[in-house]
């Protein structure tokens, strides 16, 4: 992120296994409450787009790469990289910033690893607000993994099998991410992780307008940390968050898309119907934070954020 007038402080703060974290504490440090930004991915990092859904004349809000994503160091890397060792980096993050509560914002992945802390220290959320909800539940990831999706964009799923050897079609992404992660040679990993970037990629838009990325210059990073998560069902328990929403007993507010082709809007509405003190906020949008989600996020994080 840039630094601007209103960033309070940037730095790199040791959480612990040889990982240090990018953080960028910007808005108002005399806020109450300081909201906490969770980017999504798995893989990807915050930037100044970000900063749209808040008033720093009003917010305090602390920006953060997780574990090897990035600013944050060693870059890309697995190790020590789990869903707990996430949810413990909040805590000493929070610590670090003297808050003893925050209100969460996160999207897509971020709605996942928002709703984790919540259920590991729900003392220190004040409320919450995410979008594009993801879960980690398995027919969240078989919307992925076995192509589910492909009701709506069968090309895309049969882009992704033209790149996957004949023998291992039934179960493309998994081998992918497999190749991704684990693949023989340099080529073949950053082969494999185009291949998931570009599926994603297609999904993210409901109006085929996703200009392929180029290979000479692509950073594979972020699809094979994604890779490291879903291959891993986030680290979590199946269905570990539905089963225990209930216990959350702050403000939710969840803001879904209903043409969402990434995080299916069923889990959303399961999701509030679980949540003992939610709302739900349906947008005509697909899962990307277009000015229609960014305007009710703004105002639900302006009146929590404060």
């Amino acid at each position: 992120m840039t630094p601007d007038k209103y960033t309070i402080q940037e730095l790199m703060l040791d959480v612990g296994d040889s990982h240090q974290l990018y953080i960028h504490d910007w808005g108002n440090k005399k806020a109450k409450t300081p909201v906490i930004y969770f980017h999504g991915g798995p893989g990807s990092s915050v930037d100044d787009r970000a900063k749209r859904s808040f008033d720093p004349t009003i917010q305090r809000v602390i920006f953060y790469d997780q574990r090897g994503c990035g600013k944050s160091t060693p870059y890309g890397s697995l190790e020590h990289n789990t869903t707990a060792d996430l949810v413990d980096d909040i805590v000493q993050i929070l610590d670090h910033a003297g808050a003893k509560q925050a209100v969460l914002f996160g999207g897509s992945w971020g709605s996942t690893l928002a709703l984790a802390f919540a259920l590991a220290h729900p003392s220190r959320v004040k409320a919450m607000c995410i979008r594009g909800i993801f879960t980690s539940g398995q027919s969240e990831l078989d919307w992925i993994e076995k192509g589910l999706y492909r009701v709506f964009y069968p090309e895309v799923w049969d882009q992704l099998l033209e790149h996957t050897p004949e023998k291992h079609r039934a179960n493309a992404v998994a081998y992918h991410y497999k190749q991704a992660l684990h693949g023989a040679t340099p080529a073949d990993r950053a082969a494999s992780a185009l291949a998931l970037e570009e599926t994603e990629g297609h999904l993210l838009n409901m109006d085929d307008r996703h200009a392929p990325l180029d290979p000479t210059n692509f950073d594979p990073t972020s699809a094979r940390i994604e890779a490291h998560y879903l291959s891993n069902k986030c680290f979590l328990e199946p269905s570990y968050i539905l089963s225990n929403a209930h216990k959350l007993k702050m403000p939710v507010h969840l803001v879904q898309g209903r043409y969402d082709m990434v995080c299916p809007p069923i889990t959303a509405y399961q999701l509030h119907a679980t949540l003992p003190n939610s709302r739900l906020y349906w947008t005509i949008s697909n899962h990307r934070m277009d000015h229609e989600i960014e305007n009710i996020v703004r105002a639900i994080l302006l009146e929590l954020g404060q």
